[in-house]
């Protein structure tokens, strides 16, 4: 449209990154201004000050577990909101400068994450290889392109070869094949997507109190109601020692009666409760509803207590 201003989009840099592979997977990046930022942080943070409209961040990876920077900043600071989700496969592959053969290579460069994933190949490939740790992969694949490097290759992401000139010598080079993983696309709060049928629901839950039970009374807000819970995890709340969060992703979606009815409890019943979106799995799985949880029998139920209240 004549006039607009292009979308902008921060993202977890710098280029050459798995999350920019995940941005650039999305639709709107076509057509947008793609930001790298050094820090999840940075990244949320320009979302918040509307230097940019929305930001591709890391949550979950399948080998190593949750992203706890990222957990951290969504629990505080200003609200953000997921609206998309994203999962790409890690697939890292050994880099170098064109007309470097594998025999050469004395010394690695590679992120602390990817040189654990790959360590069974590089010891039966590269056995006599330094591997040398760098902030990132991208940043790794970087260092291999300058003149007079101090690395033969880097292990990264595919998107770096292209990014810094550099040529493929192997590929698909991860220990465990099938890791994945998960990105969201963060933007400043607003009316969320609306309901597919495979959706997910995210929120943090602070308890009011530490006390026996005080997880259970939390989980059983979502089973009376019949909404299965994909992760939840504990993170410190930041106020002072002890005292705890949850960082809880649901099947289902806010406009769903029994996702909704379950938010109500928490509402009652915790200190405090972020409500963080709720967006389409990017797995689209649809969600199975349990007899007596699907939207109509909550309505149902809602008309025979008035029905009673009436009597």
């Amino acid at each position: 449209m004549p006039g607009v201003p292009p979308a902008s989009y921060a993202y977890l840099g710098p280029e050459g990154t798995f999350t920019e592979a995940a941005l650039r997977s999305l639709p709107a990046a076509a057509r947008a201004e793609l930001q790298p930022f050094g820090s999840v942080g940075l990244a949320l943070d320009a979302v918040r000050t509307g230097t940019v409209d929305g930001a591709v961040v890391p949550l979950e990876n399948s080998v190593e577990g949750a992203v706890a920077a990222t957990l951290d900043e969504l629990s505080t600071g200003e609200p953000l909101m997921i609206t998309r989700e994203v999962h790409v496969e890690v697939q890292f592959a050994l880099l170098a400068k064109p007309g470097t053969s594998v025999a050469t290579i004395r010394r690695v460069a590679t992120h602390p994450h990817a040189a654990a994933q790959c360590r069974r190949w590089l010891a039966a490939h590269l056995p006599d290889a330094e591997v040398l740790l760098e902030s990132s992969t991208a940043h790794a694949a970087a260092r291999v392109a300058v003149p007079d490097s101090p690395y033969d290759a880097a292990i990264a992401a595919p998107i770096a070869a292209t990014t810094y000139r550099l040529s493929t010598l192997a590929s698909a080079i991860a220990d465990q094949a099938g890791a994945v993983t998960r990105f969201v696309l963060v933007s400043r709060p607003g009316p969320p997507p609306p309901p597919t049928g495979a959706d997910k629901t995210s929120l943090v839950a602070f308890i009011r109190d530490n006390h026996p039970g005080a997880l259970l009374e939390l989980l059983e807000q979502f089973a009376v109601r019949g909404v299965d819970l994909t992760r939840i995890e504990s993170r410190p709340a930041g106020s002072e020692l002890g005292r705890y969060c949850f960082s809880i992703d649901a099947e289902g979606h806010v406009g769903d009666a029994r996702v909704g009815e379950a938010l109500m409890g928490l509402r009652r019943t915790c200190a405090d409760v972020r409500f963080l979106g709720s967006y389409p799995r990017a797995d689209q799985v649809v969600t199975s509803v349990a007899p007596g949880t699907a939207d109509a029998d909550f309505a149902d139920a809602a008309a025979w207590l008035n029905r009673l209240r009436q009597t």
